[in-house]
């Protein structure tokens, strides 16, 4: 996820949801992913776009969300997920990806598109909004000069998520799959902003949402999964998270830039 600057959008950009597959802001998005990702080879492909917003699933809603200029032009975007689970949980939205062009980095463009998501989630009765993300600890060297070469500081990509409200959450989480011989991926951390009915500041919300329902963590994650790995394999991945949590109720949300303390008290796990 990687997220403009704090400032204002200017006024002639807008946000909008792409559903025609022949819309031409899907190929738009996919030159700016592949542009802005260091790896974009892990990245959901852009020939799949069309097929994701065009399927009917009550379980999993994918969106594309595009930011553009009055004349056309994209300046960024962003692939989410709408999943949600029964009863009190709610479910909650999932962020595959948003980037934002190297021209209108700063501009707020990355706030806007996020400020979308999650007047998206607030209308479908989600709780909040996951993503995740690279942690500059867990970083290799090749891939932090990697990622230099695209622009992008992972340090500073942090700073701007928690900006937005997003906060990492204190489990072990990794991807399943795309680390070394097809392993899991290591270097992300999970994130999650609550939504907050108030809109009160990040850090002035009420305790409650200083955590979160793990049931709503690996709910959540499993529905994400379901759709890349099977059900099966999925519900595996969840339980094993929950195992790694301790099962707990709720865990706790720490600071955008930080790790969870399961990485930053063992190096080298």
């Amino acid at each position: 996820m990687t997220p403009a600057g704090p400032h204002p959008t200017p006024e002639p950009v807008r946000v909008r949801r792409v559903t025609d597959p022949a819309d031409p802001a899907l190929h738009a998005f996919g030159v700016i992913q592949e542009r802005s990702y260091y790896a974009p080879e892990m990245l959901i492909p852009p020939e799949m776009f069309g097929m994701l917003i065009t399927r009917r699933d009550p379980q999993r809603e994918d969106r594309l969300l595009v930011a553009q200029t009055r004349g056309g032009e994209v300046l960024g975007g962003t692939l989410i997920s709408h999943l949600p689970l029964p009863g009190p949980l709610g479910g909650a939205v999932f962020n595959s990806f948003m980037a934002v062009t190297r021209a209108a980095r700063g501009l707020g463009v990355g706030r806007a598109l996020h400020r979308a998501t999650l007047d998206g989630a607030r209308q479908a009765g989600l709780r909040g909004v996951f993503a995740d993300s690279v942690h500059p600890s867990r970083q290799g060297e090749e891939d932090r000069a990697a990622e230099a070469a695209t622009g992008v500081d992972p340090a500073a990509r942090r700073a701007a998520l928690h900006a937005l409200g997003l906060r990492t959450v204190n489990v072990p989480y990794w991807q399943p799959v795309g680390g070394p011989d097809g392993g899991p991926l290591t270097d992300l951390d999970l994130l999650y902003h609550p939504l907050n009915p108030d809109e009160t500041d990040p850090d002035e919300i009420n305790p409650d949402d200083r955590s979160v329902p793990l049931a709503l963590v690996t709910g959540v994650l499993r529905a994400y999964w379901t759709g890349w790995l099977g059900e099966e394999r999925a519900q595996a991945e969840a339980q094993a998270l929950a195992e790694r949590a301790g099962h707990a109720a709720r865990v706790g949300l720490l600071p955008g830039t930080d790790t969870p303390t399961y990485w930053s008290g063992s190096a080298g796990r």
